[in-house]
């Protein structure tokens, strides 16, 4: 009988390890904030989200007209930008965010510039190349589902998700996103995916 209940034991035990094990590598690490950047200068309302929240976001779609998600860059850090054609700060702020994405390049980075014309592409396509924009990829949303899922109400707006896809903060204004303050706030979040780079 008793090793009948020291069997038991053992198993159950087992089952515990097991179970706690799978819990912990299905749930996000936390976000870290020791050795966060002070929020200050071009992004100094930056709202940094201590408890990052895991958000549904609808599809949005590429330059080709596919179908793309958030999930589409999973293990990356991801800077979710609205803008649109007729928004002027919008148009101010692209270069910027341009030669971020040029500066993050093959680091663990997406720089999702998503255009809110309704006309889609067919606007959004000719503005980019005007502007010589090369280093953003064209995505669209022109329905405005992701805008609204995300409850933004500002352009521009720009959101950021750790690579688990939580929004970490946001900022609703334009901003020069290749200013040292914003470097060091993407550079923060892409160094919690790879801190080799």
């Amino acid at each position: 009988m008793k090793t009948g209940t020291g069997h038991f034991a053992r198993t159950l035990v087992s089952a515990l390890i097991v179970a706690a094990t799978a819990l912990a590598v299905a749930r996000p690490p936390p976000l870290r904030t020791d050795g966060a950047p002070r929020i200050t200068g071009e992004i100094q309302y930056f709202k940094l989200e201590r408890n990052p929240r895991s958000v549904t976001v609808p599809v949005f779609y590429d330059a080709a007209g596919r179908e793309v998600s958030l999930a589409s860059f999973a293990g990356r850090v991801v800077v979710l930008n609205f803008w649109a054609t007729w928004c002027y700060p919008c148009i101010r702020e692209m270069p910027s965010l341009d030669r971020l994405a040029a500066r993050f390049r093959g680091r663990p980075l997406a720089l999702v510039a998503l255009n809110l014309d309704r006309e889609g592409a067919a606007k959004a396509a000719p503005f980019l190349a005007e502007h010589r924009l090369s280093n953003l990829a064209l995505y669209t949303d022109p329905m405005g589902r992701v805008q609204r899922a995300l409850d933004v109400t500002i352009l521009p707006t720009t959101i950021i998700f750790d690579a688990a896809g939580r929004e970490v903060g946001r900022l609703a204004m334009p901003a020069e996103w290749d200013s040292p303050e914003a470097r060091a706030l993407v550079e923060y979040f892409v160094r919690q995916v790879d801190p080799a780079d």
